[in-house]
């Protein structure tokens, strides 16, 4: 059992979250563009179709926690596995049953989190504002060094039965820092879930994140989203890979 301490505390993995809500979409992209932008990594996207990959983003808001309470934005492309052997560009929808989260950006809105996630995990978190907005939709804006990056809307799903959605998932996250690649392995169990089609849109500013986004040349409606009205979670050490 590893220890990591962080300004003062002393955090014992695997890290727990109690209570997180989440706001997720799924958007199809080009996958040469996403494979561009995560090219430094020397991860391979994953390509469920014909030159299109999937980008994941969310927002977590985190309630109770080993890492305490924050918001956390994250832009998140579906990559292979690093021992995965197919031919580059080759192409299959069942190539998402393996495919991990290359975690691209990460903003937060506290320090304790931001220390903990670089130095464990190797993410790439980075200080930032979070405006959000709980009505008839779901907004919410992030701002970096005083610059838009980042916004989204998403309306209300359909309720899926808690039979559905209460088995625990277990998935990998990639990141890549001080020219290392990491895996982290983590297992999620959701509650209160609920689905829709398309269902959400991005909003772009014009901080370098949101260039970044919009080189993906991804249309501005979600395939699919969702939201969780809570999250258990635990993540365990990062293990260096090597693609």
């Amino acid at each position: 059992m590893t220890q990591h301490t962080i300004a003062g505390t002393v955090l014992t993995m695997p890290v727990k979250i109690r209570k997180a809500h989440q706001h997720m979409a799924m958007f199809s992209v080009d996958a040469d563009a996403a494979q561009r932008l995560i090219d430094y990594s020397g991860l391979t996207v994953c390509r469920y179709l014909p030159g299109r990959a999937i980008v994941v983003l969310m927002l977590m808001r985190y309630e109770d926690g080993d890492l305490g309470q924050y918001y956390e934005y994250g832009t998140n492309i579906m990559v292979n596995p690093p021992e995965d052997t197919r031919p580059p560009g080759s192409w299959s929808p069942r190539a998402l049953q393996s495919a991990g989260a290359f975690v691209h950006h990460l903003p937060v809105d506290q320090a304790f989190t931001l220390e903990a996630g670089t130095k464990i995990w190797g993410y790439p978190k980075v200080m930032a504002d979070f405006t959000i907005r709980d009505g008839h939709t779901y907004s919410f804006d992030v701002t970096i060094d005083g610059r838009f990056a980042v916004g989204m809307d998403f309306r209300r799903g359909l309720a899926v039965p808690s039979r559905f959605t209460s088995k625990p998932q277990a998935h990998p996250t990639y990141s890549y820092r001080d020219g290392v690649v990491r895996r982290t392995l983590g297992e999620m169990t959701l509650s209160d879930v609920r689905y829709r089609l398309g269902g959400a849109r991005v909003r772009l500013g014009d901080h370098p994140y949101a260039k970044e986004l919009a080189s993906l040349g991804f249309s501005k409606r979600a395939l699919l989203s969702s939201s969780a009205g809570n999250v258990e979670m635990t993540f365990a050490d990062a293990q260096e890979v090597h693609p």
